[in-house]
């Protein structure tokens, strides 16, 4: 299948297919907001098979106090719930 021909959201499975990358990578490879490519995310989490794949995530962390337990993995939090700190690195997505 031609790139072209791909829609958007199998672009991105393919993208997390070859790496892991966060939402802000992924918006500036494929010319997209940050929260449309999380919109998108949240389809390719169901469409991707159980048995033959996995959508894997590495949760967002807090760069001042460590914490790590965010409640929605597919979101982009704007702060610690914590510290309150906004030094939040976003979350990284896989398939594998």
């Amino acid at each position: 299948m031609r790139e072209a021909d791909e829609t958007t959201r199998q672009r991105l499975a393919d993208a997390l297919r070859a790496e892991p990358s966060t939402p802000s990578e992924l918006a500036t490879q494929f010319d997209l907001t940050t929260h449309a490519v999380v919109r998108h995310l949240e389809h390719v989490s169901r469409s991707v098979d159980g048995a033959d794949e996995q959508f894997l995530v590495a949760p967002p962390a807090c760069r001042d106090c460590g914490f790590d337990d965010f409640d929605d993995l597919l979101n982009l939090p704007s702060r610690c719930p914590d510290c309150k700190s906004e030094a939040v690195d976003e979350p990284a997505y896989t398939i594998e």
